[in-house]
């Protein structure tokens, strides 16, 4: 820059320096912000003005320093603070509320535990301590009446089946009954607790009310009729229908049923019948050609054989056993009716019992004919009467309701009672008296009866005989054949 340079340079120093002596010092007392604007008198500028953004060095300037924003930061540490804060209590809530019933459960456990060891102790002790109440007199005039009542407070005999709570004796006055404070102390010194004296002398602690368990009685022996070893049961309810509509013919069945029948010369009941033995159920056991081929096969069969139904059954399938089922069947099926297996017994009762009442073939006594016709008589009974006609050609009814005792043995009411047992003395015109020989007519007939659907089989088919399932013999029927349900 040469000579004329240094000449701008040092005049430059100078007037610095003169700012520099006419700036004002700092002095203790001054503010902060006379500290920052005092300039030290011997500090020299080495550097010119333009590099500070000052047209001369009396207008320079420090540079200020930035602020530290506090206020934001602050604020975010308080609220982490509180919501770490609030997220401790709410857990100590919840976990104070998670082991508070443990701990309620284990203080009542011990508590239950003490109290009842101290409860069983009272009680046993006070059952031989406590006097006779009859040796103990009244304090008063109203102890007869409070010792009643304090009675019939008592539990009932059937309320050991009950799920209620568990009957504590009311608490008796001094002098209405006998005081137990003897057998209670006694009881409770050889327990080993004493009651300790409350705060504020009220006396020793309550003890534990005595807690009495009802009485237990032995279950009633269940309804039979007849020997214990017979295992037959009787729950006298309403029954229902015997034949519900999974169990009846549809009636496109039937009509196809008939149709064979006449086509073939076959009877539809012995159709059916060998239907069943074979085991084919339900509301429609075979379609038309079916049918159709078993009566054309039975009636050539039957035209061989020239033995009736039931060697035509015998012919078709070459067992006795399956010929006993399929005439059994058929006869059954004939007896009730094709209208009560499409529609169901109880709607073909009314039908059954009118011509039971008017078939002459069919002996009711007078009062058995009054139970018909007031629809006393279960409809089971009706279809087995007309079953066992259709079987032996006659029957004899010697007993229904009327006339029938109300138990069958002591404890235990009669079947007849409700309208589900039938007695029957003779079939065929013969007696059953003196007839229940093996191989005779009442054999015949049980073994007829035990062959009947499942829908209105009985459950007790009593006799001198005993040929399984649900017939047993009882001395007492030695004159008639009982059937009940």
């Amino acid at each position: 820059m040469g000579a004329r340079g240094d000449t701008r340079l040092r005049n430059v120093n100078k007037l610095r320096m003169k700012a520099a002596e006419s700036a004002p010092l700092w002095r203790p007392g001054r503010s902060k912000q006379g500290a920052t604007n005092a300039m030290p008198r011997r500090k020299l500028f080495r550097r010119d003005s333009w590099e500070y953004g000052h047209d001369s060095a009396a207008d320079e300037q420090p540079l200020a320093q930035p602020r530290k924003r506090r206020t934001a930061t602050t604020v975010a540490y308080a609220a982490l603070f509180f919501a770490g804060a609030t997220f401790t209590a709410i857990a100590g809530d919840h976990f104070a509320q998670m082991t508070a019933p443990e701990d309620a459960t284990s203080a009542a456990t011990d508590s239950t535990s003490t109290d009842t060891t101290t409860a069983e102790a009272t009680t046993t002790m006070a059952d031989v301590a406590l006097p006779a109440p009859a040796t103990a007199a009244p304090a008063d005039s109203s102890a007869p009446a409070q010792g009643a009542a304090a009675d019939s407070q008592a539990p009932p005999a059937d309320a050991q089946a009950s799920d209620g709570p568990d009957y504590v004796t009311p608490n008796r006055s001094p002098g209405s009954s006998p005081s137990p404070q003897a057998g209670d102390a006694s009881a409770a010194s050889q327990a080993g607790s004493s009651a300790p004296a409350a705060k504020g002398g009220r006396g020793a602690r309550k003890k534990p009310s005595i807690i009495l368990l009802p009485a237990t009685r032995p279950l009633p022996a269940p309804e039979i009729e007849g020997p214990a070893s017979a295992a037959t049961i009787w729950l006298n309810r309403a029954l229902p229908d015997p034949t519900p509509p999974a169990r009846r013919l549809s009636p496109t069945f039937a009509r196809q049923l008939v149709a064979a029948s006449k086509q073939s010369g076959v009877d539809w009941a012995l159709l059916l019948g060998v239907l069943r033995a074979k085991g084919l159920s339900g509301r429609a056991p075979a379609d038309k050609g079916t049918l159709l081929k078993l009566g054309t096969r039975l009636a050539s069969l039957d035209k061989r054989t020239a033995g009736g139904a039931w060697a035509t059954a015998l012919a078709y399938d070459g067992t006795a056993t399956f010929a006993d089922r399929a005439f059994a069947l058929a006869r059954y099926d004939r007896a009730v009716g094709l209208n009560a297996l499409v529609h169901g017994l109880e709607a073909a009762k009314t039908s059954l019992e009118q011509r039971l009442l008017n078939d002459p073939t069919v002996n009711i006594y007078a009062g058995g004919r009054d139970d018909i016709a007031k629809d006393k008589v279960d409809v089971r009974v009706l279809a087995t009467i007309a079953y066992l006609r259709e079987s032996f050609g006659s029957v004899t009814v010697s007993c229904l309701i009327t006339g029938h005792r109300l138990y069958a043995r002591p404890g235990v009411i009669s079947a007849h009672i409700f309208g589900r047992a039938v007695d029957i003395a003779g079939l065929g015109g013969t007696p059953i008296l003196g007839h229940q020989e093996p191989g005779g007519l009442t054999e015949q007939a049980v073994r007829d009866i035990l062959l009947l659907p499942g829908e209105v089989m009985p459950r007790q088919v009593i006799s001198l005989l005993g040929l399984g399932g649900p017939s047993f013999p009882l001395a007492d029927h030695y004159n008639h054949i009982h059937i009940g349900w």
